[in-house]
């Protein structure tokens, strides 16, 4: 069965961090969430969604705590992959995923599973056997 040595886990936690920055970046500031959200929604749309519903700003607060918490944990990833830091990494995509799933159960909107394949890929491969060193 695969397993990646350390060096490549390190690689694989740190490729999640950048994947985290590029995609949660645009939540971490209310004019950047604006913009994000519009093209969300628009891209919802296309793909036979219906339009997002209106952020209210207490809604907005809870995307820009989340959008800026993931920001710090990225940053932390990139200057230190540890194993441990991509098991708990996995963990939370573990969990994200399992939200975003019940999310699109409720509402069936097609966004979601944008996000939410390429959570679960990163929870299964950060949960990866990884080999002893030496």
């Amino acid at each position: 069965m695969f397993s990646f040595n350390p060096s490549q886990f390190r690689c694989v936690v740190r490729a999640s961090a950048a994947y985290d920055l590029v995609v949660t970046a645009p939540f971490a500031t209310p004019w950047s969430f604006a913009i994000a959200f519009g093209q969300l929604g628009a891209v919802n749309h296309a793909l036979g969604g219906q339009p997002l519903p209106a952020f209210a700003p207490l809604q907005m607060l809870f995307a820009l705590l989340m959008g800026s918490v993931v920001l710090v944990w990225s940053v932390l990833r990139l200057r230190a992959p540890t194993q441990q830091f991509g098991r708990y990494d996995a963990a939370a995509r573990g969990l994200f995923s399992l939200w975003m799933a019940w999310a699109w159960a409720q509402t069936g909107q097609p966004v979601l599973l944008l996000f939410l394949l390429p959570e679960l890929a990163w929870a299964v491969v950060q949960a990866w056997r990884v080999r002893r060193e030496g």
